[in-house]
């Protein structure tokens, strides 16, 4: 009899608790544990899961029904599709503008810019996959249009996304291109500007444009809707700031 009355409350415990599940793109991984702490002081008692990816591979997993109720994308393109597919229930909006740097764990002469990436010391470099990760397609953009893609492409190693690019960076390639978002994390502040990494010149590149979407399963749910207006607060917008991002 004690175990049937515990059991029925955890169930009835389990329907009530405040649990949101949010799809980040990799990029994101970063600054989102400042945020949800910053979204916590208002709202202490929701949970809030997230499941970190690149952006592609993560509307894959939407699209075949994994129960998020937030995609927090590192473009437009895969927000807006799930919203012509029905699996959005709002437009896709603009939570920041991601920037592109180039690391290296040792330091170089980065008076070059770019162009680094054809020194002979350079043998392998970094990117994130384009097909899947939105930074990876940005960097194959700035390379093409500094007129360097040709040359160096076969130095690349792909990252399935962009954090995993950093890893790659700092234990076995030479360079990497990697969301400037990265250099802000308590482990990369060992790494200089100008030493270690540069910014890639945002001329080179379409703006990457970071859409969110409420998903079609948090139709019915309060919480997630509350951080989904969270995200797009003034105080989240400073929080991005501090993490390198671009915010209007």
């Amino acid at each position: 009899m004690k175990k049937t009355v515990l059991l029925l409350l955890f169930v009835t415990l389990s329907l009530y608790a405040k649990t949101i599940n949010i799809a980040v793109a990799a990029n994101v991984s970063y600054a989102i544990p400042t945020l949800i702490g910053e979204f916590h002081k208002q709202n202490p008692d929701t949970k809030v899961q997230t499941s970190l990816g690149s952006s592609g591979k993560l509307t894959a997993q939407i699209q075949n029904g994994a129960p998020y109720d937030i995609l927090m994308s590192a473009n437009m393109k895969y927000p807006d599709s799930l919203y012509k597919k029905g699996l959005a229930i709002t437009k896709p909006v603009v939570y920041a503008q991601g920037a592109l740097a180039i690391l290296s764990v040792r330091q170089r002469d980065f008076s070059k810019g770019i162009s680094i990436v054809k020194d002979d010391t350079i043998r392998r470099i970094a990117i994130a996959n384009p097909k899947t990760a939105p930074y990876g397609k940005a960097s194959i953009q700035a390379l093409q249009n500094a007129g360097l893609y040709a040359e160096v492409k076969n130095k690349f190693i792909y990252a399935e996304s962009v954090s995993q690019t950093v890893a790659y960076t700092v234990t076995a390639t030479d360079l990497g291109f990697i969301a400037k978002s990265s250099l802000f994390s308590v482990k990369m502040k060992q790494y200089k500007k100008d030493i270690n990494y540069i910014d890639v010149n945002q001329k080179l590149y379409t703006p990457i444009n970071q859409g969110i979407v409420l998903l079609k399963h948090s139709a019915n749910n309060a919480d997630a809707k509350a951080f989904y207006r969270f995200i797009l607060s003034k105080k989240a917008k400073q929080i991005f700031k501090a993490y390198g991002y671009h915010v209007k």
